[in-house]
């Protein structure tokens, strides 16, 4: 972290100081259950609870300044170190930009290099992220890389990854996230990026931007924010991305896996295939005219998308051809619940998609399923795609049907939300115990346990919010198992562990 003392603090977010000018945080942290000693702990309003009320238990875990919104004392009265701001999230922000700011120019001065890449996308951000952490983290002796944690994408995400990196980080890998116009454009200038990449624009969260045209919108912001000798990666098979060519004084770099009549100066995959495994496999070609051959660790062949714009990401960098290759050849699923794949002891095999969910990617999921699946009985556990907008009962009764026309052997639709799935399923042609609908993850467990069978293949998805992939983990238990999963502690109030999981 690039050391800030308090009288730097106030100052950088405007803020009042109400603690010792020369106290000098080593970490911030918006939990107060995550803090250690020299932590500065952001006391910022949540969904259920305010940060305020667990500032003193932030000190007590050795927390040395709290970043808030009102003075707050302990039980002796005595007002704990603070800085006091309007508003703490943008605060973070302030002081986020400044630590970029400084990176970059402690660096400059020591004639080293430093490099921001920005992601958005309706889907594949977080995999694409690891991927490229991963092609990174080979070339460690230009120095370190700082990606974020999980799906960190937010305004508090974006910050707390910001805050891991120093003067000895080589590459910031920033993940970002939008539930609106601006969002974006405001990461974008908090971190200014030197090379952007957009995945796709799809119909996830639809609702809340008012359309899809609005989410490409709100994607192209982070290529309109590129310096004019920054590069623009994007996804040539997705119109939409394509599109954004004309909003960036930027270098573009376009990848395509459609490659008739593909320009030589693209990154391109010919030959796709997937390989018994569910892997995708196929020949990468960059602008350089290079060519290798990848094969993934990671299961659908959606991912030849993120495959390729890691590999277009790192070629921007100027990480070399071979390194690129080999890298991701080598790594598979860095974080959980996607496409996360376990075979359990008695023949059955759980793929646990269930982070997140939109008509894309649970499209891709499902196709990757029955391709999986081909001699075996397959399995769809999907529960509902949330914030569709007056889309909502048209895209599910669409998996509904879609299930069916794959012809997947069993479906188990989980909650109320979801019921227009299983109803179209129905309807299609999905009948007795083909289609099941469970009110609760509980239901659909007790279902599971009781039918699956040795060689079975089960698929679970659905968005965050439903929480499907606890049932998924459950479910990856061995049948002799205790029902209790292997979860997370349980998030506080004041926890973010959730950043971004509403993002598109």
């Amino acid at each position: 972290m690039i050391a800030f003392t308090a009288a730097e603090i106030a100052d950088i977010t405007n803020g009042r100081l109400a603690a010792e000018p020369g106290i000098t945080p080593q970490s911030v942290v918006t939990d107060s259950r995550e803090a250690t000693a020299g932590s500065l702990y952001v006391a910022k309003p949540g969904e259920t609870a305010d940060g305020h009320d667990f500032v003193g238990g932030a000190f007590d875990r050795g927390a040395v300044l709290a970043l808030v919104e009102r003075d707050v004392a302990d039980a002796a009265g005595a007002a704990y170190p603070a800085v006091v701001v309007e508003d703490a999230v943008l605060a973070m922000g302030a002081l986020a930009a400044e630590a970029v700011r400084r990176i970059r120019a402690r660096r400059a001065a020591a004639g080293a290099e430093f490099t921001v890449i920005g992601i958005t996308g309706s889907a594949g951000k977080t995999t694409t992220k690891d991927l490229l952490a991963g092609i990174f983290a080979a070339s460690a002796a230009d120095g370190a890389t700082v990606a974020p944690q999980g799906s960190y994408n937010g305004e508090v995400g974006v910050p707390l990854t910001v805050f891991k990196a120093d003067a000895d980080t080589r590459y910031l890998v920033i993940e970002m996230g939008a539930t609106g116009i601006g969002h974006i454009a405001y990461l974008a200038d908090m971190v200014r990026p030197e090379i952007g990449v957009v995945l796709g624009v799809g119909s996830a969260h639809a609702g809340e931007f008012g359309g899809i045209d609005n989410i490409a919108v709100a994607k192209g912001e982070l290529v309109e924010a590129l310096p004019a000798d920054g590069t623009a990666v994007l996804n040539l098979d997705d119109p939409r991305v394509a599109a954004m060519a004309a909003r960036t004084r930027a270098r573009v770099l376009g990848f395509t896996a459609r490659t008739a009549g593909a320009p030589a100066d693209i990154v391109r995959a010919d030959n796709v295939e997937l390989n018994a495994a569910g892997h995708p496999e196929f020949d990468l070609f960059l602008p350089t005219g290079s060519g290798s051959h990848i094969s993934a660790k990671l299961i659908g062949a959606h991912h030849v998308t993120n495959l390729l714009a890691a590999a277009a990401a790192a070629h921007a960098a100027g990480i070399p051809a071979a390194q690129i290759a080999t890298s991701l050849s080598a790594q598979g699923a860095a974080s959980r619940w996607r496409m996360e794949r376990t075979e359990r002891p008695d023949g059955v095999t759980v793929i646990n998609d269930a982070y997140n969910a939109n008509p894309e990617s649970m499209r891709a999921a499902l196709r990757t399923l029955a391709e999986l699946g081909r001699g075996r009985r397959t399995w769809a556990v999907l529960g509902a795609m949330l914030e569709l907008g007056p889309d909502s009962i048209r895209e599910h009764m669409a998996v509904g049907t879609q299930v069916v026309r794959l012809n997947i052997s069993r479906l188990v639709v989980v909650g109320r939300e979801a019921r227009s799935l299983y109803v179209s399923a129905v309807n299609e042609g999905s009948w007795g115990d083909e289609c099941v609908f469970a009110e609760t993850a509980d239901e659909a467990y007790e279902l599971l346990q009781a039918q699956l069978r040795p060689g079975d293949l089960v698929l679970f998805k659905s968005s965050n919010g439903i929480g499907l992939s606890r049932l998924g983990d459950r479910i990856a238990l061995p049948p002799q198992a205790p029902e209790n999963s292997p979860e997370r502690p349980a998030e506080g109030p004041d926890a973010i562990a959730t950043e971004g999981s509403a993002q598109l």
